[in-house]
């Protein structure tokens, strides 16, 4: 029979019966880490009774034994936290359109800059520049746009009725030296003894004292005009009421228009005039 002890309950220590068996025959003995085994077991089962009574939402029972913090549910947030759903997935198809419409994007503004660089090369802009940079720059203009005279009498006949007229000075050296080429606005200049066409323009244009006789001084005297590079001189026409300006060869250019691309101080004697009907 076996010993009893001082509580009066058998396996209350290591190395004595958990419980009797059926037949009243003594149970194994457990020794101290069999016992600690049997300990935690039984917290496991009253763990999971606790957690079936809770999502049956039922008030759940105390368990026999406390569960140990090795068995217990990590914290939940605080109550009343907006807890974040998480972020879709994009699908792969999507990132790679995505990337492929990137891609694009990048290349047509690449382009675009591209195209904008060569445009500014090939037509600079004349924002910011004086009217004595512009002009010095030639303008260019007419390589694209209908700017000058499609007759060469014309043409020189403008300079000296642009010369006469009380324009807005910017506007009167524009419409002069723009008319000519760079090489023929250097000859302009330094010829009629000024540093350069923007300079001479006013200063020219202060030697006018009878505006009337001096701007219509010039016509044509052919009705044949050539179809190459051709010379007008002033000493053709008496010129009255201001300052000669000497001689101009013209050439044709883009779209029938004649470009004043040369001068010379008029020669003397005074070659005869063409003639022809």
């Amino acid at each position: 029979m076996a010993e009893q002890r001082d509580d009066g309950k058998p396996g209350s220590e290591p190395g004595t019966d958990i419980e009797p068996k059926a037949g009243g025959q003594p149970a194994p003995q457990l020794d101290e880490e069999q016992l600690r085994q049997f300990q935690q077991f039984q917290q496991f089962q009253d763990y999971l009774k606790f957690t079936e009574a809770q999502q049956q939402g039922l008030v759940p029972t105390q368990p026999t034994q406390p569960v140990t913090q090795h068995y217990a549910q990590p914290p939940g947030p605080p109550s009343g936290t907006l807890v974040p759903a998480p972020r879709p997935r994009v699908p792969r198809w999507l990132r790679r359109l995505g990337g492929k419409l990137l891609a694009w994007v990048i290349v047509i503004v690449l382009i675009c800059v591209g195209a904008t660089i060569a445009y500014r090369q090939i037509f600079p802009s004349d924002a910011g520049q004086t009217t004595a940079e512009f002009v010095q720059g030639g303008g260019g203009k007419h390589h694209t746009n209908q700017v000058l005279s499609t007759n060469p009498w014309e043409a020189v006949r403008a300079i000296y009725d642009t010369i006469g007229k009380p324009y807005p000075p910017a506007t009167r050296v524009e419409k002069v030296c723009l008319s000519m080429s760079e090489q023929a606005q250097a000859e302009f200049a330094r010829n009629l003894g000024y540093p350069d066409c923007a300079t001479a323009v006013p200063a020219l244009n202060a030697k006018v004292t009878d505006i009337t006789p001096y701007i219509y001084a010039v016509r044509p005297m052919s009705s044949v005009v050539p179809r190459q590079n051709l010379t007008i001189h002033s000493c053709w026409y008496s010129i009255r009421g201001g300052p000669l300006l000497g001689s101009f060869t013209l050439q044709e250019v883009e779209m029938g228009q004649w470009l004043i691309t040369g001068h010379a101080n008029s020669p003397e004697p005074c070659p005869a005039p063409p003639t022809g009907n």
